[in-house]
């Protein structure tokens, strides 16, 4: 894909580690500058001083108000455009409904819905001005099927799922394509709060997938013909049994 998005300029979340962080590695393969959106600032520099100078950081804590909408004036001052937004920080609760704390739950319903809903209705006036762009937001195999073990992570992949489908009816007509991207399991830090006797099953049954698999799904979705939308990929471990 070298050479595929040069001139353009991508912004994503999370990207300081796992999907996030693989795909901006990607993007700048492919040409792309990009703006690397985080909280964690040194992880964040980390990243970009080994990318180079392709590699932007822009330091954002999604779940503070404020900083969450700078981000598009963040992202402009620091690029002068925005042609892709991947929309990719999320968080994850598994385990019984009942063994889930009120902080936990708001914490990861704000930052897997209500961040991504800000940030997207945030950077489409300049989207839509500009008459093209592409967005994209990391959704979920279990936003399409309901896994028992996650029910409050299931139903905000469920959620994002509709809120992409629905924005990307509204905004086709603007030259903007929305897109959503919906792993398995991935090997990152996310897996962190799986039950561990999920997460052995799965490790040694081949069951898990790397983020840069991931990445490489995006990347399709990016470089198709700007008249094909490819709506919804789900990628998954071959031995991943859902």
């Amino acid at each position: 894909m070298a050479n595929e998005l040069v001139g353009k300029v991508a912004g994503v979340t999370g990207a300081a580690s796992g999907i996030g962080l693989a795909t901006v590695e990607a993007m700048i393969t492919a040409g792309a500058r990009v703006v690397l959106i985080d909280r964690d600032e040194p992880a964040l520099q980390r990243a970009c001083d080994r990318l180079g100078k392709a590699a932007i950081p822009l330091v954002i804590d999604l779940l503070n108000p404020q900083s969450c909408a700078s981000l598009l004036s963040g992202v402009l001052d620091k690029a002068g455009q925005l042609d892709i937004f991947y929309a990719n920080a999320g968080s994850y609760i598994g385990g019984d409904l009942i063994e889930a704390d009120d902080v936990g739950i708001d914490r990861m319903l704000n930052l897997n819905i209500n961040a991504v809903m800000k940030n997207i209705r945030d950077v489409l006036p300049h989207m839509i001005e500009r008459g093209t762009g592409d967005i994209v937001v990391t959704g979920s195999v279990a936003g399409h099927f309901p896994v028992s073990w996650e029910p409050v992570y299931a139903a905000s992949k469920w959620a994002i799922n509709c809120f992409v489908q629905t924005v990307r009816r509204q905004v086709n007509k603007h030259g903007i394509r929305v897109s959503a991207v919906s792993p398995g399991p991935v090997l990152s830090a996310l897996l962190a709060d799986w039950p561990e006797e999920n997460l052995k099953k799965a490790k040694e049954s081949g069951s898990i997938i790397n983020p840069c698999e991931v990445a490489d799904a995006v990347m399709y979705i990016l470089t198709r013909p700007r008249h094909v939308t490819i709506r919804d990929m789900i990628v998954l471990p071959s031995a991943f049994d859902m």
